[in-house]
């Protein structure tokens, strides 16, 4: 068997080695109480571990309470949430694979049911709070208004994430990812969709960069200097004269210029009536510009659901890496497959072996 593959060639990246370009991509499982994980996070990030992830990164998780998505989020708020992912860094560590975290705040699309349960905005007797945005621009019909937020509440966004970072440290997490993409908090504040503010924070390209500036600039300083910093933006919005690649270029020699070591380039979330041209690979583009545009590391993902197909993206210079998320739903043993597919005789866990052939 070969062992010339893209796919399976090593990523070093600050004073971590990846022993592939496959990454786990962050994925809700909206199964935690109080924002603590547990066995079923345990078996469903683990699996991926010993599926040969190079990387497995934990779904977006609240950097506060009023920060999820739902109510059964993960959350890295309380020092009382620690111990459940520590078991998950220990365990994916065990199999060679780096952990990763994403934190993020929900913005004005928080306060959800799950998806199972329809979804839709929580009223506060069903468990819900009021979200906090930019402005004071519901996500859609339906979903409450939320508050604009004021100087106390940027401050405390600030110190939530300083805090978070901490405790991602203290949980054995390798890699933190700040989410600023589809249409949560820190994308909002960098859309022009969603960000109508009159402040510093609003109006102009500079001024909408702020806020998410900021965070990056906290993060990275509380983030030890030998582990990678990630971050995660939409590219565009899909919607004329909206956030869109120009812009995301701009950002992205901002972050760069901050120490962030990565980009995790995904699109769209903003508002729930965009047109957006869905196929295979079709966020891979927008990785490859600011790849070129910036000279920095990026991360391709979307409708990536083939060994091939991914082979081709980090062959042609699109991607340094290759983000999965719902292929890994249907295969947690991906990369043992897709190395077969392209004839690279990669190390199956002893106890799986017999199966190898």
């Amino acid at each position: 068997m070969s062992s010339t593959s893209s796919l399976f060639t090593s990523l070093k990246i600050k004073d971590l080695t990846f022993r592939n370009r496959i990454f786990v991509s962050p994925m809700c499982q909206y199964s935690a109480c109080e924002g603590v994980p547990n066995d079923w996070h345990l078996v469903h990030l683990g699996s991926r571990a010993v599926g040969g992830a190079a990387l497995v990164m934990a779904e977006a998780t609240g950097v506060s309470a009023i920060g999820r998505i739902s109510p059964a989020d993960t959350g890295l708020w309380s020092s009382k949430q620690i111990a459940g992912f520590k078991r998950i860094t220990d365990f994916l560590k065990s199999q060679e694979a780096v952990p990763a975290i994403q934190l993020a705040h929900a913005g004005r699309k928080a306060s959800t049911a799950e998806p199972w349960k329809g979804g839709k905005p929580l009223s506060e007797k069903e468990g819900g709070w009021k979200p906090l945005a930019p402005s004071a621009l519901a996500f859609s019909s339906g979903y409450p208004t939320p508050k604009a937020m004021d100087e106390k509440d940027l401050s405390q966004l600030i110190s939530d994430f300083e805090k978070s970072t901490q405790y991602a440290l203290a949980a054995g997490f390798e890699v933190v990812e700040i989410h600023m993409a589809h249409g949560y908090l820190l994308h909002e504040f960098l859309s022009p969709l969603t960000n109508q503010r009159q402040d510093e924070y609003g109006g102009s390209l500079e001024n909408r960069m702020r806020l998410p500036l900021k965070i990056a600039e906290t993060v990275r300083r509380f983030w030890p200097e030998h582990l990678p910093v990630f971050v995660r933006i939409s590219a565009t919005d899909w919607v004329e004269g909206a956030w869109d690649l120009p812009q995301s270029i701009s950002f992205c020699k901002k972050l760069k210029e901050l120490g962030i070591d990565f980009i995790d380039v995904s699109t769209g979330g903003t508002v729930p009536d965009a047109k957006i041209p869905i196929a295979p690979g079709f966020q891979v583009p927008f990785a490859k510009s600011i790849r070129k545009e910036v000279g920095i590391l990026t991360g391709a993902v979307g409708l990536i659901t083939e060994a091939n197909q991914a082979e081709d993206i980090l062959v042609s210079g699109s991607a340094d890496a290759i983000l999965i998320a719902r292929e890994f739903l249907r295969d947690p043993y991906f990369p043992l497959h897709a190395a077969k597919t392209l004839g690279v005789d990669l190390a199956w866990p002893n106890q799986y072996e017999r199966a190898k052939r």
